[in-house]
């Protein structure tokens, strides 16, 4: 049997930090790193990435469509991409943020969490906002992989606000209610679920929310938006030790070069392991 995600997440934070790094090519970083926008460039970055960084990271996350705009080709890259760096040892999120009902929903599902499929991930992000309950066949297929899922419930873009911190008639906002999902997704699961929620690190105070979900918290905004692993503890109180903290161009504009990157990884993943409380 699979050992399930939330397992293998804890150890792996456990023994390499927290950190998340973003596989990001986009194609103003490609020309900072004096790449070209094609699909060559975006394979000598993402290699590059895997190469300088897989032995010192728990957690990769590519952004799937940095490399879907290239086509057919772009995403034999993407499969390279993960393969490679599951077999050097990391953890990989896969950021697709899916989100649909039914057959679709479970066909997105297969892409990513089948463990016979070329995309096959350790974790995916995917979107409630169809209703918590169109996951399910996601949900279903991530238990019987070993795989997780980050669902998005407190985003770090503004936009997010409109729909996550709209009250329902039971008097919770949109965004606590995906947090009491997974809650109860991961009840019981030791030593840590494999049902997280993505919860922006951008967003200050969030002591109003219960982030005691028994899973993984990813925190984007770390970097080029503005928070820092610093401002961790005041966002996320006593939750802080499940949290993930994910960094992609504050990291990654250090690059081409694979010391620079290593340096850079370093210094982020000390600044958190210094925010941590100790025990």
């Amino acid at each position: 049997m699979t050992e399930p995600f939330g397992a293998r997440l804890r150890r792996a934070m456990d023994e390499r930090g927290p950190l998340c790094v973003g596989i990001d090519p986009h194609a103003s970083l490609l020309s900072e790193w004096g790449l070209d926008d094609d699909v060559a460039g975006l394979e000598r970055f993402s290699r590059t990435v895997v190469e300088a960084l897989s032995d010192r990271v728990a957690v990769f996350k590519p952004q799937s469509a940095f490399f879907e705009r290239f086509g057919s080709r772009g995403v034999a890259v993407l499969e390279k991409t993960v393969q490679e760096a599951r077999a050097a040892g990391a953890l990989v999120l896969m950021d697709a943020k899916r989100g649909d009902i039914g057959s679709t929903m479970a066909a997105y599902a297969e892409a990513f969490l089948r463990k016979d499929s070329p995309l096959f991930s350790d974790a995916l992000t995917v979107s409630p906002y169809l209703g918590y309950g169109s996951l399910s066949p996601a949900i279903a297929l991530a238990r019987e992989s070993g795989a997780g899922l980050f669902v998005l419930a407190l985003t770090s873009n503004p936009e997010g606000g409109e729909v996550q911190h709209a009250v329902r008639a039971d008097g919770r906002n949109v965004g606590a209610t995906m947090l009491g999902h997974l809650a109860a997704e991961n009840i019981g699961e030791e030593p840590l679920g494999s049902f997280g929620a993505v919860v922006g690190a951008t967003l200050g105070d969030l002591s109003s929310y219960d982030l005691d979900i028994n899973g993984p918290l990813l925190a984007p905004g770390v970097g080029a938006q503005g928070a820092t692993p610093a401002d961790l503890p005041r966002v996320f109180g006593a939750a802080i030790r499940n949290v993930v903290p994910n960094v992609s161009r504050g990291l990654l504009r250090h690059g081409p070069g694979a010391g620079a990157l290593r340096a850079s990884a370093d210094r982020f993943a000390q600044e958190i392991r210094a925010a941590q409380p100790t025990a």
